[in-house]
């Protein structure tokens, strides 16, 4: 497989979507939060798209987005992440069709595939409603998934040691619903979180999710015995994410066909 280069619209794209923006901020009281659906990507092309969003918000020239996406099997390696975490061999990643990438995320070794809704805020942390705090942004991310899981019945929380939001903290093993590992530069992030909707439990197997021994993962679909699609939860988490930041969404045209990749 082959990666094709961003087509020359893709300024036009997040140009015209700045304008709409900035026209309508003058007639909300909340700041809009741009909704971008991506579909089904893979991770470096979405990666892609986050450092040029990325690059225009801290231009002023984009507003604040919430890429959301789903990624085919692949294991990420955060630039504080121990090799030795990475527990399967070449040959079993290879059988299992599951890419590995070294990313500028921070944390350890984390799992992405079908069934895990990934969300990717591009904010300028510099600017109202959020604040230049690191510590209360991952604080909000996470509140705003346990605040999602809740409309799903699901009780999730914290545990005080390790990012993320555990299922089951009445019991002795609680597991890891959700992932957070961010990168933040001149305020604006990058990166966010992964959401583990109805993923292949099995993939997790292949690496120790963010360097934690001693806790497991689950999903939502495990947790509510139930079959659950990524479509289902992706309003709850978008609701969620925006009341939590004090956003008023607004869904942008979809841009999936923005990095293509074509047979070799």
């Amino acid at each position: 497989m082959k990666t094709a280069l961003l087509p020359r619209n893709w300024a036009w794209i997040i140009g015209s979507g700045a304008r709409l923006w900035r026209e309508r901020l003058g007639r909300s009281r909340r700041v809009e939060l741009r909704i971008v659906d991506l579909g089904r990507l893979g991770y470096r092309d979405a990666w892609t798209i986050q450092q040029q969003v990325a690059a225009d918000r801290l231009k002023g020239i984009a507003p604040d987005t919430l890429l959301m996406v789903e990624h085919p099997p692949t294991i990420t390696l955060g630039r504080g992440a121990d090799p030795s975490n990475v527990i399967a061999t070449d040959a079993k990643l290879a059988e299992w069709g599951i890419e590995r990438v070294e990313s500028d995320r921070g944390g350890d070794v984390t799992y992405h595939g079908p069934g895990q809704l990934v969300g990717y805020p591009i904010l300028n942390l510099g600017e109202p409603p959020l604040r230049r705090d690191l510590h209360w942004y991952l604080r909000s991310l996470e509140e705003a998934l346990i605040r999602a899981l809740a409309t799903f019945g699901i009780a999730a929380g914290r545990i005080p040691r390790y990012t993320g939001v555990w299922a089951g903290l009445d019991t002795p093993h609680p597991a890891k619903v959700a992932a957070i590992g961010i990168r933040v530069s001149h305020w604006i992030t990058q990166h966010g979180f992964a959401l583990n909707v109805c993923p292949d439990i099995a993939h997790f197997g292949t690496i120790i999710p963010c360097g934690i021994n001693e806790h497991g993962v689950t999903s939502m679909a495990r947790l509510l015995g139930r079959d659950l699609s990524v479509v289902e939860a992706t309003p709850a988490v978008v609701t969620a994410f925006a009341n939590e930041f004090g956003f008023q969404p607004v869904v942008a045209p979809a841009i999936s066909d923005v990095c293509a990749t074509s047979p070799a």
